[in-house]
């Protein structure tokens, strides 16, 4: 009992030091960034803005199949043209906290590149300021 109430301490301790970003945080901070495609996004804001669009793709699928409109999917449409944009603009983010250049996203049509981008998407981003901004999570509480 004592070891696992250490683990929850060590767990509320990085999320005090800013290691992470919350759920809620991540998304804040997507939509509030939706055209900012020259900053730095944590992993933990990118991984959660992605588990963000699934379950907005999910509930849309879900809302297209009660009305009937299955083979239309006007909710999954407007659901997609939502997510979009920030989509693209935290994956540019989360490559400048790698110290890359957003470009390298458009590895994306060559079908192997994905496989580099889950990668790098997975890794953690470089300690302290680089050349696309400071470290994010630095003085985060």
């Amino acid at each position: 009992m004592d070891c696992r109430r250490n683990s929850v301490t060590v767990t509320i301790q990085k999320l005090n030091d800013g290691e992470l970003m919350g759920f809620v945080e991540s998304i804040s901070s997507g939509l509030r960034n939706y055209f900012n495609f020259s900053d730095r996004a944590p992993r933990s804001e990118y991984w959660y803005w992605v588990l963000f669009a699934v379950l907005i793709s999910l509930a849309a699928a879900i809302l297209d199949g009660v009305i009937g409109a299955a083979s239309s999917k006007p909710f999954h449409f407007i659901a997609g043209l939502v997510v979009f944009v920030p989509s693209i603009a935290v994956s540019v983010r989360r490559l400048h906290d790698l110290d890359s250049t957003g470009w390298w996203l458009l590895l994306v049509f060559t079908g192997i590149g994905d496989i580099l981008l889950l990668v790098w998407d997975c890794m953690k981003g470089t300690d302290g300021p680089n050349r696309f901004g400071p470290d994010p999570l630095v003085g985060k509480v």
